[in-house]
């Protein structure tokens, strides 16, 4: 008799690597996501990015802005816009709470991670951001590169 084997589907974990190199995050909030159904399929396939994306609030909902999903290949005459304004499924609550964050000078909010969670749906990581200076852009790469370097001695003298 042969096994019943199901296949795992792959992990998707799409990040705005711009986002961490060009802010400070003080909150994170994770929202759904309102697709159509060929915008699904891409995102599972891989075929998304997160680069020059923002968020913003207009009548009491939040819309992620300039979000790329590639064009489903199987689709059919049902295709969808690549970058359109999509929205965030989030509580009232929430976004009353990060508009009046966002009404202070220097604060956004920035999408940073776009995966698909156990249940199959499509799920946003947002952060509320304030703007690094150019001095703090470099001394980041600095930490960054030291910590890179400090693991490489040690990893060298492991073996």
């Amino acid at each position: 008799m042969a096994k019943n084997n199901k296949l795992k589907p792959a992990r998707i974990n799409i990040k705005n690597k711009r986002a961490e190199h060009d802010y400070f995050v003080i909150d994170r909030l994770t929202a759904g996501i309102v697709l159509t159904g060929t915008e699904i399929k891409s995102i599972r396939l891989g075929k998304a990015g997160l680069v020059d994306t923002f968020c913003f609030i207009n009548n009491g909902e939040m819309w992620v802005k300039n979000m790329y999903v590639a064009e489903y290949s199987f689709g059919s005459y049902n295709r969808h816009e690549l970058r359109r304004d999509r929205k965030l499924l989030l509580n009232k609550k929430e976004i009353r709470h990060w508009a009046s964050e966002t009404k202070s000078p220097g604060l956004t909010i920035v999408p940073l991670r776009l995966y698909i969670d156990e249940n199959g749906r499509a799920k946003l990581d947002i952060g509320l951001c304030r703007g690094k200076k150019e001095y703090d852009k470099r001394a980041t790469i600095k930490e960054k590169e030291s910590r890179r370097e400090i693991e490489r001695v040690t990893k060298a003298h492991k073996y």
